[in-house]
């Protein structure tokens, strides 16, 4: 069966009436939180799985990927309206969104940040189809060394993204890790780190993790903030001239393309996407200077660059079982609780599920566009939400999707507790993906350690004589070294800056 009759297939299952109205529920829901400051997508997919339990999990899976792409949308209406981006990765759309709402063209943002993102999203679902079986017909070679060495490569991609500082960022993944290994080992029977707490020996489910770090988290950040609870914009015309969409247009396809592949990275991202893109079109073009000043390009390439990368994300999630964001490893979280694995055989195994998924983004781009253009207005009125209210719902909404996991008020305890550990990493400028990505990889990479070492007879150098694992451990090593080589010369520059100062004290004191 070739690549045309397995989407047709996969339309079969997309077009279905429930899986239609899921669709739509999922766009929808996703561009509402999206529009919410602090509210992206790890929070949107987080808030919605309490949701997808017990549905099937091919409806689940087509609800949550269209909460992930409608979030990264929904981003964008408070980056251009209020200059305070929903999403990480519309940050970049705030640097001309903002300006063009501010001299009176806020309309024309909005329309053309959603026609990108429906160009970036349509080319992105093109090169997943494209790329995705190849990749998988690669993958099927791949053994528990292999598959060790890729998640060490994953995990280590998303640390280098945590900021300035590296080790904040390899602190979360292994505190993210030890949290995965905490209950019984099913090797030994060992009590792992369960403090003599019954109600810890099935180990902490992942949605009280998530729910705790970014949506609960959420909640103390605003209530810690003091200010306006938000600043009307008027919305205006939403049509394009043909000059302007014809100025978009090439922006829109580099950036499309450029998103794409660098979302497929792991680690890289949506965000990473748009500032790449947004760079690259303001150094070639000749009117570079008034980017950051209302120019439609810098609105253009990095919302169709972000959303061709949360397409692109799909590919190492569905094909190697290994996310390319936190967004996604939280979505294979997700597909692991509804009892679906990914990785090489998904195709093979679950083909209604993998085409299912993909057809439903060809609709799902379709709806984003139809649902966001007329409602932008509509839209825009979210963002007036007293916090009064938001946050009491968001609080409930926690609440009552921890809960119905096991109706266990030990669940209640561990997501305040969660709560305040995400608040304290943001407080004090650890990242949360790290710690979710050792949370989701934990257990997998232990999983596949123990099975490549018992294949091996014990040998430890299994993972460094064989090709693949020796090539991808490598390339984990080398990941990390530009950032640790930024850590070492911004260090020696604190500590020159501290002699020049001591010497300078020294001087002045001498001459007093």
């Amino acid at each position: 069966m070739d690549t045309f009759d397995q989407l047709m297939q996969g339309f079969s299952v997309a077009l279905t009436p429930q899986n239609l109205l899921f669709v739509f529920i999922g766009v929808l829901a996703g561009t509402i939180i999206g529009t919410l400051p602090g509210l992206g997508p790890m929070s949107a997919i987080a808030l919605m799985i309490p949701v997808a339990f017990g549905m099937d999990p091919t409806t689940a899976i087509i609800m949550l990927a269209g909460v992930y792409y409608g979030a990264i949308f929904g981003g964008s209406t408070s980056s251009i309206l209020l200059n305070a981006p929903g999403v990480a990765g519309t940050v970049a759309t705030s640097f001309d969104g903002y300006p063009m709402a501010q001299q009176g063209r806020a309309g024309k943002a909005l329309a053309i940040a959603a026609i990108s993102s429906f160009v970036g999203g349509t080319i992105g679902i093109i090169g997943l189809m494209a790329v995705a079986p190849a990749l998988s017909s690669l993958a099927v070679s791949f053994g528990p060394a292999e598959y060790f060495a890729l998640m060490i490569l994953g995990l280590t991609a998303v640390v280098t993204l945590a900021g300035k500082n590296i080790t904040k960022g390899l602190i979360a993944a292994v505190v993210g890790v030890m949290i995965a290994l905490v209950g019984i080992d099913t090797q030994t029977a060992n009590q792992r780190f369960t403090f003599g707490l019954p109600d810890l020996l099935e180990g902490i489910d992942f949605l009280i993790v998530a729910l705790g770090i970014f949506a609960l988290a959420e909640v103390l950040v605003m209530l810690t903030k003091r200010g306006k609870e938000g600043e009307k914009r008027k919305v205006t015309s939403l049509r394009l001239t043909r000059k302007e969409a014809k100025t978009i247009a090439p922006p829109v396809a580099r950036s499309s393309v450029l998103g794409f592949f660098t979302g497929v990275l792991p680690g890289a991202g949506a965000t990473v996407a748009s500032f790449l893109s947004y760079s690259f079109e303001k150094r070639i073009a000749k009117d570079g200077k008034t980017f950051g000043k209302g120019n439609i390009k810098g609105v253009a390439a990095p919302e169709s660059a972000n959303n061709a990368a949360a397409v692109g994300s799909f590919v190492p999630l569905l094909t190697l079982a290994v996310p390319g964001s936190g967004t996604t490893a939280i979505l294979l979280g997700a597909l692991l609780v509804l009892d679906v694995q990914p990785g090489p055989m998904m195709m093979t195994d679950r083909p209604e599920v993998f085409w299912g998924v993909i057809a439903s983004m060809y609709i799902g781009s379709i709806v984003l566009l139809v649902l966001n253009l007329p409602l932008i207005p509509l839209f825009a009125k979210v963002l007036d939400t007293p916090r009064t209210l938001l946050l009491p719902l968001v609080v409930v909404f926690c609440v009552v999707g921890v809960y119905g996991l096991s109706f266990s008020t030990f669940d209640l305890w561990l997501l305040i507790a969660f709560g305040a550990i995400g608040f304290l990493m943001r407080a004090n400028g650890f990242p949360a993906a790290p710690l979710i990505l050792g949370l989701i990889l934990g257990g997998l990479m232990e999983r596949s350690m123990r099975q490549a070492l018992q294949i091996s007879g014990g040998d430890w150098t299994v993972f460094a004589t064989q090709p693949i694992p020796a090539i991808l451990l490598g390339l984990a090593i080398l990941s990390l070294l530009p950032a640790v080589i930024g850590t070492v010369r911004r260090s020696r520059r604190g500590a020159e800056q501290d002699i020049d100062g001591g010497q300078e004290k020294e001087k002045v004191s001498e001459r007093i």
